[in-house]
């Protein structure tokens, strides 16, 4: 074995960095969503390719990767029987799957006690104290995934509805967005019919944007999205002293949103998901004699 795979799969994207045994990387590359609970067949063509471009990247042939261990942190791996799905159609020489939580922690906080949140186009959280990891989150956006990318997204997408319609008072938000559909509230219907989490999840810079401007309706969404936010780190029961990392895209838009409270524990992460997924996959597989 020459090299190990970490890679960190979400409902916008799929990335993968190639790495030495000692988990020092030395290719990256990046490719489509890899949710492996709304699109399994969609979500491992991705990884694969992405796979495949970490090995070009590094100048090595992708011919080795079934030669490759791997660790995969995807969202989707928390519920059902997904993960063993994929871990069975994948090329890799071992392939184990963990939720993209699981990475999520190992790369903000190492093996240590801490907590992080991922905040993208879904959300979920998970702390560990005392050696115990407890995860909160990642339903999914049908029933779960409170102040993601995705959910913000839709609700802008309801709160111009109901602007047009008159129910609700229209903003400059509003506006833009009933432009961007021609101004035909049908197309927002149609838009909505097959859209998947990260199509939601394309509007929400908007919305923050929009939200620094003083917009009306904009900050009634974020105001709802904090919310929900904090209500999730609360449920955490975080240690006092132990470090809160804020991950994903939308987490330097959320920092400055919180409540003092969690503004005061907020630690940068001492790495991102990827390198949390190749720290993971270095210690088990190139050195299996380490605990986990």
């Amino acid at each position: 074995m020459k090299f190990v795979l970490g890679i960190d799969g979400g409902g916008t994207s799929c990335r993968a960095a190639l790495a030495t045994v000692d988990g020092v990387v030395v290719g990256r590359a990046k490719s489509g969503a890899a949710n492996i609970r709304t699109d399994l067949t969609g979500a491992r063509s991705n990884i694969v390719d992405a796979a495949r471009q970490a090995f070009i990247a590094a100048g090595q042939d992708p011919e080795l990767i079934p030669q490759t261990p791997a660790i995969l942190g995807l969202a989707g791996a928390n519920v059902g029987t997904y993960r063993q799905q994929l871990e069975a159609i994948l090329p890799f020489s071992t392939s184990r799957v963990e939720t993209d939580a699981e990475i999520a922690l190992e790369g903000a906080v190492g093996s240590g006690d801490g907590a992080m949140a991922i905040l993208g186009t879904g959300t979920a959280y998970m702390a560990r104290k005392d050696g115990k990891s407890r995860a909160i989150g990642g339903w999914g956006f049908q029933v779960g995934d409170q102040g993601s990318g995705a959910r913000i997204g839709r609700d802008l997408l309801e709160q111009t509805l109901l602007a047009h319609d008159g129910v609700r008072q229209a903003s400059p938000l509003t506006d833009s967005m009933m432009a961007v559909f021609r101004n035909n509230p049908e197309d927002v219907v149609e838009f909505t019919t097959n859209a998947k989490p990260g199509d939601f999840g394309g509007f929400a810079p908007k919305v923050f944007e929009h939200a620094q401007k003083g917009d009306i309706v904009a900050n009634w969404i974020l105001d709802r999205a904090v919310a929900d936010v904090e209500a999730s780190l609360g449920a955490l029961d975080l240690a006092a002293g132990a470090p809160l990392c804020l991950l994903g895209g939308l987490a330097p838009l959320y920092a400055p949103r919180l409540s003092a409270r969690y503004r005061a524990l907020l630690k940068e992460p001492l790495d991102d998901a990827l390198g949390g997924a190749v720290q993971m996959a270095a210690r088990l597989f190139a050195r299996p004699e380490a605990t986990r």
